[in-house]
């Protein structure tokens, strides 16, 4: 089949787009490069057809679409933080953008579109594990933009016959997720502090609680999704159903290097959510998906990756202290 990965520079879409090509997919990537990084098709890019855009362009959207069968939407503005900062680009992104890749994709009769939305949308909702039929909470624009994007995929499923299905990733990680934002993720941020001798910052008191998953399990979730049956308008968590506090994986990570670092404690980031575990039932009863990488396992691939390939970045992380 022909696949599109929109951002699929960025951490998850350029791991979707290898394994797709190892499947034996004809790949095309959309991506501005804004979060994206070129080097993280270095290795594919040979294999794969680019297509470089902005998806707030409909047209650039549309000449990216035009002649897949399957459209695996992962380009967002991403990062809690960044939304509570700049909601206006996070909107413009993730919700102006995600309308032009449904609009585009049904224009094109793309056969199904995949939508990467994310757990945040529970917000502070205290229930756990977290359920698909839950009432969604959202508290950052980022969580509220995501969700946002659920509704146009249901909407252009029930008024235009367009085949979507939504996956909720839960706290993604491992391989080409960058450390270097002011925005990134904790768990890339950790490893580089660590590698570099630095003491990690934890906002709070580090006992709020994640389902981290690892990234090979996103990318098997949504290879699942692009084929199973029954499942247009339908939404799934995608975690591995593990409970781990920001201290937990600090000490993991510290383990793992062999090494005995203190964090540095702050208070609490406006929009971040206390706690998170997902309920993965549904996903496994309809789409056959099951996690094969835990958490502990994840992080031993995710710093011998850092380790490889990541020096550089340890280099310029250690260049701020």
């Amino acid at each position: 089949m022909r696949v599109l990965v929109t951002g699929g520079g960025g951490f998850i879409g350029s791991n979707l787009a290898a394994r797709l090509l190892a499947d034996g997919h004809s790949v095309r990537v959309l991506d501005n490069f804004a979060t994206g990084r070129r080097e993280n098709l270095v290795e594919i890019a040979d294999d794969l057809e680019l297509v470089e855009g902005d998806v707030q362009s409909y047209e650039r959207v549309h000449t990216a679409v035009r002649g897949c069968d399957i459209v695996l939407h992962q380009a967002a503005m991403p990062s809690v933080p960044r939304s509570v900062q700049d909601p206006l680009t996070s909107n413009a992104t993730n919700v102006v953008g995600t309308l032009n890749v449904l609009l585009a994709s049904r224009d094109c009769e793309v056969r199904r579109v995949v939508f990467a939305s994310s757990s945040s949308i529970y917000g502070h909702n205290p229930t756990l594990p977290k359920r698909e039929h839950q009432v969604p909470a959202p508290i950052s624009p980022y969580a509220v933009a995501k969700l946002a994007g659920e509704g146009y995929c249901r909407s252009f499923s029930e008024v235009f016959g367009l085949d979507t299905v939504v996956l909720r990733y839960f706290n993604v990680f491992g391989p080409h997720q960058d450390p270097l934002s002011q925005y990134s993720a904790v768990i890339p941020n950790f490893i580089t502090a660590a590698l570099g001798g630095r003491a990690p910052l934890i906002f709070g008191d580090g006992e709020q609680t994640r389902d981290f998953t690892y990234i090979d399990n996103t990318v098997e979730a949504n290879v699942l999704a692009m084929n199973a049956e029954g499942v247009t308008g339908e939404i799934f968590n995608i975690a591995c159903n593990e409970r781990i506090s920001l201290n937990q994986m600090l000490k993991e990570i510290t383990a793992q290097l062999g090494i005995d670092l203190e964090p540095t404690y702050s208070e609490e980031r406006v929009g971040d959510v206390k706690h998170s575990l997902a309920d993965i039932s549904r996903a496994g009863e309809a789409l056959g998906y099951t996690p094969t990488v835990n958490f502990s396992d994840g992080i031993v691939r995710t710093l011998e990756w850092f380790e490889r390939y990541g020096s550089h970045w340890v280099e310029v992380a250690a260049s701020k202290k």
